[in-house]
């Protein structure tokens, strides 16, 4: 995968990502950040509250409305993090993650396993970090 806007490096001496890029550096100059999104719908309900693939899927959403809000793309996102109830399922929220970013290379990414969101019923949150030209 070849991206326009990063440089996208993975070490052959370390493991091969799963669903992330070990390292991204930024080509762009205005950096944006994107505060955590959750599983909310616009009217403030949660989506599928015990479904992690449904949420996952619902904050990509969420996050792709902010891009074309600033008219960026998926590849100008440079980092995320990840909270996350479930941490062990890394899988379902990697396959969501290859679902939106599709030819894309993932950004670099954390997934922090946390007991409690800031409600009972999210099961995901991530933050992005987006660098573009002006």
């Amino acid at each position: 995968m070849v991206s326009k806007n990063r440089e996208i490096i993975n070490p052959s001496t370390i493991h091969a990502p799963i669903g992330y890029t070990h390292m991204t550096i930024p080509k762009g100059k205005k950096i944006v950040f994107l505060s955590g999104q959750v599983a909310w719908d616009k009217n403030f309900n949660v989506v599928e509250k015990d479904d992690l693939a449904s949420q996952t899927n619902k904050v990509y959403e969420n996050i792709e409305h902010a891009l074309n809000e600033i008219g960026a793309t998926w590849d100008h996102i440079v980092k995320t993090t990840v909270y996350t109830t479930m941490p062990n399922e890394y899988e379902i929220i990697g396959n969501t993650t290859a679902k939106f970013f599709g030819d894309t290379p993932p950004p670099a990414q954390t997934i922090v396993g946390v007991t409690g969101l800031a409600l009972p019923e999210f099961l995901i949150e991530i933050e992005a970090t987006v660098v573009m030209d002006e």
